[in-house]
């Protein structure tokens, strides 16, 4: 058995949200909204994913809605990396979310809570190790909540996620344990079949029971991203690199005075790790010649 990874989103699409998805759905907002209790009961999917359909490549990312029992609306995206102003998008697609609800000329009492869920294949809060993270409105001194029933962010970030199968015991853990690798597994462990919700899960992203033309949309669509993570990643890194080589350019400036062009080229083609390592040696240079020797062996 080879399954499709869910972290490639046209992949979560499908699984969560296709026409019979509506009981998938339901076990995994439990536990990652409720911590495995069953709150929701029921839920209608958004614009049902259909099994037929491939969507365009041009969609810059896909996400699954849902109106629960209560009316409330549930958008569940995933994202496998990071972007400008990504966390200004996730409270733009939350407040639409909520403000969609009317019509011109109704009235503010017909608004439904809104809840964003966001997986995201990478760190988002450095400060803390927890991997689940749920933010509401409150009082920033006293901390009471306000409009903690109406809006919520809650982010579920899977390298945090350090388990392995034998560690799995609650249905949250069953159901991050899923999403972060569905795509390494080759059988249905039977940690993971207690929950048949997951088990079904693992059907509908199991590679014998998808169309040809599915499984070259999802490889491709795979590629793609991996391809935007590494862009993203590359530019952060050349980010960094330009501003460590501004750093030890303004401290040997300071040294010794104007740089020749061609020694500020070297310094600036260096690689983040050497200019990490050249920061430390500057300090022990006693002249422009002892940059220069370092520089050679470079």
């Amino acid at each position: 058995m080879k399954f499709i990874s869910p972290k490639v989103d046209y992949a979560f699409k499908k699984i969560f949200g296709s026409q019979q998805s509506q009981d998938i759905l339901i076990s995994f907002l439990n536990a990652i909204i409720y911590g495995g209790e069953k709150v929701i009961q029921s839920l209608t999917i958004v614009n049902p994913y259909n099994p037929g359909q491939v969507l365009s490549l041009k969609e810059t990312y896909l996400d699954v809605k849902a109106v629960l029992a209560d009316g409330s609306l549930v958008a569940i995206e995933m994202q496998i990396a990071s972007m400008a102003a990504f966390k200004k998008r996730v409270a733009y697609n939350l407040a639409k979310a909520y403000t969609n609800q009317l019509v011109k000329g109704e009235d503010y009492p017909l608004l439904n809570p809104a809840i964003a869920v966001t997986i995201t294949d990478f760190i988002l809060f450095k400060n803390t190790e927890d991997v689940i993270n749920q933010f509401v409105f409150q009082e920033t001194k006293k901390k009471f909540k306000f409009l903690d029933e109406e809006l919520q962010l809650i982010f579920v970030e899977l390298p945090k996620f350090q388990k392995t199968l034998s560690d799995l015991k609650s249905l949250t853990d069953k159901w991050i344990y899923f999403l972060k690798e569905a795509a390494s597994l080759d059988g249905i462990p039977e940690s993971l079949k207690e929950v048949s919700e997951i088990e079904f899960a693992l059907n509908l992203a199991n590679q014998a029971n998808m169309t040809l033309e599915e499984l070259e949309f999802v490889d491709r669509r795979g590629m793609m991203l991996q391809d935007e993570k590494g862009r993203i990643t590359y530019a952060e890194q050349k980010g960094e690199q330009k501003g460590e080589s501004r750093l030890i350019m303004r401290l040997l400036k300071k040294r010794f005075g104007e740089i020749s062009v061609a020694i500020t080229s070297q310094v600036e083609n260096l690689s983040l790790a050497d200019l990490e390592s050249l920061t430390e040696e500057v300090l022990d240079f006693q002249s422009l010649q002892d940059l220069e020797s370092w520089l050679e062996d470079r």
